[in-house]
This record gives structure tokens, sequence and C-alpha cells, in this order.
């Protein structure tokens, strides 16, 4: 079955790319992916043509921008992230698709591997001493003497727990559902959250950000954590209670937060993280996405909809991921 909507001169209907931002680029590499399809930037489509938009590629949309396609079938991401997009698929009943690209969970395996010897190997600790032209060396410890604890073992989280049992780390896993992965051990539940953040030297955060993992790293959790662990928090800012791990950095409990994302985005100039002895600041750099295998993806996915109106897995907005 194909199905292809056109308008009334027989034109192929537009697809919609919808963003905050320019999308340009987005819209010339989509276009180069799928030459047969009509890949139009929200802004230029009159609200004529907007009746006629059956999918829309989205990156980050505001929801009034959304509004104007009534006759949405269904909505296809190019971040893998889709929580401000749930509360909108869910309104409308919409079928929502994020990006799951193996690239992208390769470029976050590289990442998490990349701060994590950042923090194993001192580095943190010789920078200071640079800036203060202190010349000391710290006792070296092997990989294998370190835990690293990943919190979610999605598509990404399994990526970055293989790369770092090739390292030679210990690793260990927390997830809602229970998940079986090669050389690590695994936990489910509020109980193996717990043990894995009290046994994990390095905790990496990869969970998607929903309600039930919203400041699950609290307090109280963080206070549940080993002495002087560290935090890399590669997901989305608000898993992470910023206040609460403040504290623990500033009361001696954990030695060292590397971040990556943040509630406002630039992080703002007078945030107290930028000059935090204790806080790498990263510009949201880890994952970015590679636009030229996205958009095979996405294309794959909308040819395979043309063809029989298979519309690819989709988000369980219940769940928000």
């Amino acid at each position: 079955m194909t199905t292809h909507t056109t308008s009334r001169s027989g034109a192929l209907a537009p697809i919609a790319f919808v963003s905050r931002q320019d999308g340009s680029r987005w819209i010339e590499m989509l276009a180069q992916a799928m030459p047969c399809e009509r890949i139009v930037d929200d802004n230029a489509l009159s609200d004529t043509e907007a009746l006629l938009v059956e999918i829309a590629i989205v990156a980050d949309p505001s929801p009034e921008r959304m509004a104007r396609y009534p006759h949405l079938k269904w909505i296809h991401s190019v971040w893998a992230g889709v929580e401000r997009l749930v509360p909108l698929a869910a309104a409308r009943q919409l079928p929502l698709v994020r990006l799951v690209d193996p690239m992208l969970a390769q470029t976050m395996a590289e990442a998490v591997l990349a701060w994590t010897l950042y923090l194993h190997r001192d580095m943190p600790a010789y920078a200071a001493q640079q800036r203060e032209r202190i010349w000391r060396s710290h006792t070296y410890v092997a990989a294998g003497a370190l835990t690293v604890g990943i919190l979610g073992l999605g598509e990404l989280g399994r990526a970055a727990a293989a790369r770092l049992v090739d390292a030679g780390y210990r690793v260990i896993g927390w997830s809602h559902s229970a998940k079986s992965i090669n050389g690590v051990e695994t936990f489910t539940g509020g109980t193996g959250l717990h043990m894995v953040l009290a046994r994990a030297n390095v905790v990496v955060v990869l969970l998607p950000l929903t309600s039930d993992t919203h400041h699950l790293l609290n307090a109280e959790r963080i206070a549940a954590m080993r002495e002087g662990a560290s935090v890399i928090n590669f997901a989305r800012s608000a898993v992470v209670n910023t206040d609460a791990l403040l504290q623990a950095l500033d009361g001696e409990k954990l030695s060292h937060a590397v971040l990556d994302v943040f509630d406002e985005e630039p992080l703002p100039t007078n945030s107290v993280l930028w000059n935090h002895p204790k806080i790498t600041v990263l510009p949201h750099i880890s994952a970015p996405t590679n636009r030229t295998t996205a958009s095979m993806i996405v294309a794959a996915n909308i040819h395979a909809f043309r063809e029989s109106g298979a519309i690819p897995v989709v988000v369980d907005v219940k769940r928000g991921y």
C-alpha cells in the first residue's frame, strides 16, 4: 500500500521540518536522503499547505507551531530525547518516533569512556595543579580497580557499557526493567539503584527524563553514593538535583561532576557552575547527532510508511520514552 498525499495541483504534499533553530542544514541533508519528498521549513509553508502535511520531522519544535498541522499522522524527531514532545503527542494521540541511530550510540559511548578516563586519571586535579604551578604526581589506580555505574541501559547505555568493559573497567548498571548485558552486572528497582550508587566510583547518568526520573539523584540518593565518587551527567539536567549535587561536592561527599546538560542552555554566564572547582562544564557536546546517518534513518522510516503505511516503533507516551 502506497500512501502519498497530494495537493489539488497534483504536487506531492510537503513534509514539514519544525524547529526552534535554523533548520537549513537538516533540510538539505534530509532532501538528499529522500529526493522524492518535499521537505519544507515550517516557516516557509503557507497555512493552506500546512493543512496537507501528514508527517512532521522535528527538532525541539514549539507547541504553537505544531498546532498548524491538524492532519498530522505521525511525528519523527531527529533527537533521541523526546521528553518535550511527549505531552504534545499524548494530547493529540499522535505516534511519536524518536531517533535511534547506532552512530549516536557509538558517539555517546566514546564520550562516556573519554570522560571516565578524565576522572580516573585525575585530570581535574592535574589541571588545578597547573593553575597553581604545583608539580605533584598522584597514585595510579588500574581501570580494573574502579567500578563504573551506568544509570540507564537503553541503546546509549548498552553501547557505553560495552566500551567501558573493553577498556577494563568493572561495569554495573541500573534500569527500570531488567536487562542482560555481557560483562555487566545489572540491577533494577529501588534496592538495585541503591546498590549501584553505593558501589560505583563513577556514576554515569544516561536516563531519559520522565516523571519517574525527575530528580532521581536527589539528596537522599546522593548521600547513598560511595565516598569520593564522581558523577557524569550526559542525560538531562533534571535527572540530577543540582542543589543536592552542589551540597555533596561542597561537603566533600563527591569528588567531581562532569555536566553536559543544564536546565537552561546555553548555561547563563552568571551560573555558579562555571567556576566551581569540582565541576567540569561541557556545552552539550557528549553525543551530537550525525545529520548524515540520522537523515538516512528518517528517510528509510518515511519510505517504509509510504510503501506500506507502517509507522516505526513509537515512543510509549505513558513511560515517556
